[in-house]
């Protein structure tokens, strides 16, 4: 196990694909110490699911706040040096943690490491979503938090996520982070894979823009300023 890496699960109502997401960090060919499961205000069975893996995930619930709010909690009680993050639903590659580990200490001169995504559909859905969802699986650069590995101390030069935001709160934090100049690499393998759900298509669409167009705003302001 490598004691430098915390990982950050938010959960809500996720409990069928906690387990294989927690699976797929516990199967790392470099295994972080810890795994932090935020419950955060689950009304399904996502809590029983996490404690099935204890010792080595710790739970920590709290209200319903969100995914960003989730996530700061997670940062705060992480321990090791690096942070890494998996939405619930989601799955890392199996040597994702040992080549963005390898690369940062290879690289020290790079703030965080990406990979790439590969998007696919969770077998539960319908053949008219499958068929609707086909050009959307395209393998892709992930600046996404599941996608990523960073130094706590680095991530807390940006700041903690946005928690008023829905859905945008990592375009946010990465908006602020490129804003103060911090570096970046993407590698071409892919690390993560993306589940596409029911419960993750709509919500994703109908607040996206709202989310987009109050970071945006936010973006422009933090430039202003910076110009004066």
């Amino acid at each position: 196990m490598n004691d430098q890496i915390t990982v950050i699960i938010p959960v809500f109502n996720t409990e069928k694909y906690l387990a294989e997401a927690i699976a797929s960090v516990l199967s790392q060919t470099v295994k972080p110490a810890g795994i932090i499961v935020i419950e955060d205000g689950s009304t399904d069975k996502s809590a029983e699911v996490a404690r099935q893996f204890e010792p080595f995930v710790r739970i920590i619930s709290q209200e319903n706040k969100g995914a960003g709010a989730a996530r700061n909690t997670g940062i705060i009680n992480a321990s090791g040096e690096y942070l890494a993050f998996l939405d619930a639903d989601d799955l890392w590659a199996e040597n994702k943690v040992e080549i963005q580990l390898s690369y940062l200490q290879n690289y020290p001169g790079t703030d965080m490491v990406f990979g790439y995504v590969e998007q696919f559909i969770s077998p539960e859905l319908t053949d008219e979503h499958k068929s609707n969802l086909i050009p959307e699986l395209e393998k892709m650069q992930g600046f996404l938090a599941g996608a990523m590995l960073i130094k706590k101390t680095t991530f807390l030069k940006v700041g903690f996520f946005n928690e008023k935001l829905e859905l945008g709160e990592f375009i946010d934090w990465f908006s602020r982070a490129k804003d103060l100049g911090l570096t970046y690499e993407v590698l071409p393998e892919i690390l993560l894979r993306r589940r596409i759900h029911d419960a993750n298509m709509g919500i994703y669409k109908k607040h996206f823009k709202k989310d987009y167009t109050s970071i945006l705003r936010e973006a422009i302001a933090r430039k202003r300023k910076a110009n004066e």
